[in-house]
Parts: structure tokens; C-alpha cells; sequence
């Protein structure tokens, strides 16, 4: 039985609203989907959360049968951030991270808060190809 501490992603942004909710449920899909189990851990917070997940991203990702109604924003700490692999911020965050064995991504996404239908979908879309190829990346071998 492999022992190893499990890979861990993180995904965050200002408010843990919008682009992070949307990367860690494709992530978590992603995880089902490949049947990793408790071998791959998934964080996502923000650094000043808002009160609930905006109302656009809850539509567009119940388009592909992912429920983020019930999903509350949180704050993330830096302890967090730094127990991870690796680490996907949105274009958004200011974050300095001082441990050197996390590698910290920036996807440069536009926030979907307040945008038409549209224009979330395009952003939706981008994050679940970004999510698919850090899984590849991470884990080439499975399904």
C-alpha cells in the first residue's frame, strides 16, 4: 500500500466566487473520473472571499451538471497554499508564497462576475481544458 502524501492542487482567487469554485468542482470531477480516490487532494479558497458563489457561474456549471449552489466562499490561508503542489491562481491574486516546493501557476483568467452568460461559458470552458491538462500532467497515465 503506497503511503506517499497525496498530490494536492489548490486553485484561488480574490473572492473564491467565481474562477476558483469553477477549477476545484471540474478538478473534483476530474479526480472521480479518473478514479484517483484519496490520492489527490483539492483546495480552493480566496484571499477576501464574498459572501456566495455569483450567480452567473452557478448557471453556467449546472449547464455541465456540476452543482455550486450550495458552495460557500472561504479564506485560505497561506499554511494551506503552501501544503500544495502546485498552485492555480486566477489573474487575480497578489499571493507570495514562500515555500519552493510549491509551483504556483498564474491562468490569467477574466472574472466572470457581472459578465453575460456568454462570456462565463467561454471562461467555464477555458478552466475545465486548464483543469484536463494539469490532470494529464500530473497523473499521464490514467483514463
Amino acid at each position: 500500500m503506497d503511503t506517499a502524501s497525496p498530490v494536492k492542487f489548490g486553485f484561488v482567487c480574490v473572492q473564491n466566487a467565481g474562477r476558483s469554485q469553477m477549477s476545484a468542482a471540474f478538478a473534483e470531477r476530474e479526480r472521480d473520473l479518473r478514479e484517483l480516490g484519496d490520492t489527490l487532494e483539492i483546495l480552493t479558497g480566496g484571499t477576501h472571499p464574498a459572501e456566495h458563489v455569483h450567480e452567473e457561474v452557478i448557471t453556467v456549471m449546472q449547464e455541465r451538471d456540476i452543482d455550486l449552489s450550495d458552495r460557500t466562499p472561504r479564506e485560505v490561508s497561506t499554511d494551506e497554499l503552501e501544503s500544495c503542489d502546485v498552485v492555480a491562481t486566477m489573474g487575480c491574486s497578489t499571493l507570495e508564497l514562500d515555500a519552493e516546493n510549491v509551483d504556483v501557476r498564474d491562468w490569467a483568467l477574466d472574472d466572470p462576475h457581472g459578465q453575460d452568460l456568454d462570456t462565463v461559458r467561454e471562461i467555464r470552458d477555458d478552466i475545465e481544458q486548464r483543469v484536463k491538462a494539469l490532470f494529464d500532467e500530473f497523473y499521464p497515465d490514467e483514463p
